[in-house]
């Protein structure tokens, strides 16, 4: 019922965004809160985690931004569930291996999602397409008071909210975006924008976080830090790195297109190649092959339309989303077989792309609206 109920409607991780995003693909901001006087989860017996779910979830459920939404506990989904939650980013990995008292309360459009005992008692989440931190500060701030008038939080007048790892405590705040930088992985120029940074006191992760690959050229950047800076401060030093990052990435087609633009022009036309013909796909070699088509895109070799579907299938190439297309458990050869047929669907109306090297674009503004106003609280 839950997958149904999670495939059935608009997500806003699968819907392209409305604005031409080609860097960001998606914003997020999730915040960490603990009730007071409550062991965090890490330290709690299982009668107080479950104590802390049935308090948490009927509070959660209630809330206006999550009418019509789902609401489920982890020991009640199957693991392709959890696995499918996972890859739309509605659950972490973490919380996905919690098999008593923990849950989940996800919003009918999918951008809103409430971890209910994974590291800390509340892990609410937004996502929203694009570079949109001014629109996801907002719909988080307002589900965060809305708690807080019916939840009694663990906070420091001198610290801050508490929390169970010492860098979240502060505002608890975690604020990323998904990054799209396949110049700076072509040109060999990635792992020194890694170090800088993280030097600046930011994290560089793959797709699904820390522990992850970042397969697609696909890298999640967020502050480490929430002690001693407001949620707008935070905000404002993540997106002067974010503005440098874009800059760096646009610098680094427009040197490719320069140096060595017939390589990139062959890099492309095999990726939709592959992705028209092929009969055996990893999830990996997917999200690669993914990404130099959604470059071409940016660089107009594709109708914008096409964007959509890449961006779907970064998504929807993931093994849970495969099994669930397919209608069944499959070994990771059967799953390679029934991937390549489903992404053979996906891109058999998709046009060949047009190689022009005088009319490429070298630069593209990136939309944001990350200049959020509203006060802290």
């Amino acid at each position: 019922m839950l997958i149904k109920s999670i495939f059935g409607g608009k997500s806003e991780v699968t819907e392209a965004s409305s604005k031409k995003c080609p860097v960001v693909l998606m914003t997020r901001v999730r915040l960490a809160r603990n009730l007071s006087d409550v062991p965090f989860p890490g330290w709690a017996k299982e009668s107080r985690r479950q104590e802390v779910l049935e308090t948490c979830l009927p509070s959660v459920t209630s809330l206006p931004q999550m009418k019509r939404g789902i609401s489920a506990e982890l020991s009640g989904l199957s693991d392709l569930e959890k696995l499918i939650l996972v890859e739309r980013h509605l659950i972490s990995r973490e919380l996905s291996s919690h098999a008593d008292a923990a849950g989940v309360v996800i919003s009918k459009d999918q951008s809103i999602s409430v971890m209910i005992n994974e590291e800390d008692h509340l892990r609410i989440q937004v996502i929203k397409s694009g570079y949109r931190f001014k629109a996801a500060w907002s719909a988080i701030d307002a589900v965060d008071t809305a708690l807080e008038e019916q939840l009694d939080f663990a906070f420091s007048s001198k610290l801050g909210y508490m929390t169970a790892c010492p860098t979240n405590v502060g505002t608890g705040m975690r604020a990323s975006v998904m990054m799209h930088l396949p110049a700076l992985v072509i040109s060999g120029q990635m792992e020194k924008v890694v170090r800088a940074v993280n030097e600046l006191g930011m994290a560089v992760r793959g797709l699904f976080g820390e522990g992850s690959d970042a397969s697609g050229s696909i890298f999640q950047i967020s502050n480490q830090t929430t002690l001693g800076e407001s949620e707008q401060e935070i905000i404002k030093r993540l997106s002067a790195v974010l503005r440098t990052i874009i800059d760096q990435e646009m610098n680094a087609r427009e040197k490719i297109l320069e140096k060595d633009a017939y390589k990139l022009f062959d890099k492309i036309g095999r990726a939709y190649g592959i992705l028209r013909h092929c009969h055996l796909l990893t999830s990996s070699e997917c999200m690669n092959l993914a990404s130099l088509v959604r470059f071409g895109v940016d660089l107009e070799m594709f109708p914008e339309k096409t964007r959509h579907i890449v961006d779907r299938m970064f998504i929807e190439c993931q093994p849970g989303h495969v099994q669930y297309h397919g209608g069944q458990e499959f070994d990771s050869g059967a799953r390679d077989a029934f991937r390549a047929e489903y992404l053979r669907k996906q891109f058999e109306n998709v046009e060949r792309p047009i190689f022009n090297l005088h009319e490429t674009p070298t630069s593209v503004d990136e939309p944001n609206d990350d200049d959020p106003k509203k006060e802290t609280k």
